[in-house]
């Protein structure tokens, strides 16, 4: 029985095919499509899939209800099962959610966090955490050892953060500079501000995790502009790639078991 996850961010449509709705199920295939190209997948890259056609689906959505709306258009045209997307909730998987009001929290955060948890077990004794995802935005989570989620960082991007001095201060323009410790070029002080910007935010929520739980976090990182920032992180972090996937299939798993 194949399984399709989806996640749908503020830029992409990220989906992948696996063998099965659990952790560590194979990956069949995968691809992302822009938002705006989205209406193009039953009869463009989902059209030849060389396997099964998935019996269930879970995803995860951030881009709103109108793109939501688009992408099961999609998954009705061309795959005969019903669309189910995660909301962020009081618990799930192992995880408690902290949030002043938990169903704001934003889903693909929740998941996110889901999957490193399982991720962080699967490695050896509990530990608190500090998750990171870099993409149009930036989010920095912090979980303590017995998995409850105390809070996090939303930061711009760095594209974000270039377009605002672009539109905020005269005569600057976005750059394709380098990180560099001592920038001596506009292009390569505007790269090099955001990314520190955002390493410096990282930092500051490891320390705060480090002196609350008494112990040293385990640390992600994941999202597409991930492994640009990983070089220039203070402390070590493992980067993943498809944090968001794991979660959904350990979400999965965990809801077929309870059913």
């Amino acid at each position: 029985m194949t399984f399709l996850a989806i996640d749908i961010g503020n830029t992409r449509l990220k989906w992948a095919l696996y063998d099965a709705a659990r952790p560590g199920a194979v990956l069949h295939a995968q691809g992302a499509e822009f938002l705006d190209h989205i209406d193009r997948l039953a009869d463009g890259p989902w059209a030849d899939l060389a396997f099964p056609a998935p019996l269930s689906m879970l995803g995860c959505v951030v881009a709103g209800d109108a793109v939501r709306r688009r992408a099961e258009e999609q998954i009705e045209e061309r795959f005969d099962c019903t669309p189910r997307w995660v909301m962020s909730s009081a618990a799930e998987a192992g995880l408690v959610n902290g949030y002043d009001h938990p169903t704001r929290l934003g889903a693909d955060r929740w998941v996110a966090m889901i999957g490193a948890r399982h991720r962080m077990l699967s490695q050896g004794p509990a530990r608190p955490m500090v998750v990171v995802m870099i993409g149009t935005a930036v989010t920095v989570e912090a979980i303590d050892t017995s998995g409850r989620f105390l809070g996090g960082l939303i930061l711009p991007g760095h594209g974000i953060m270039l377009r605002a001095l672009e539109s905020g201060t005269a005569g600057l323009h976005v750059p394709t500079g380098d990180v560099r410790e001592f920038p001596t070029n506009t292009s390569d002080a505007l790269t090099s501000g955001g990314t520190y910007a955002i390493a410096g935010a990282v930092e500051r929520m490891r320390q705060h995790v480090k002196a609350h739980c008494g112990a040293e976090p385990a640390c992600y990182m994941t999202g597409g502009a991930g492994w640009k920032m990983a070089p220039s992180m203070v402390s070590p972090f493992e980067l993943v790639d498809g944090l968001i996937m794991d979660g959904l299939l350990v979400i999965a798993q965990q809801r077929a078991a309870a059913a």
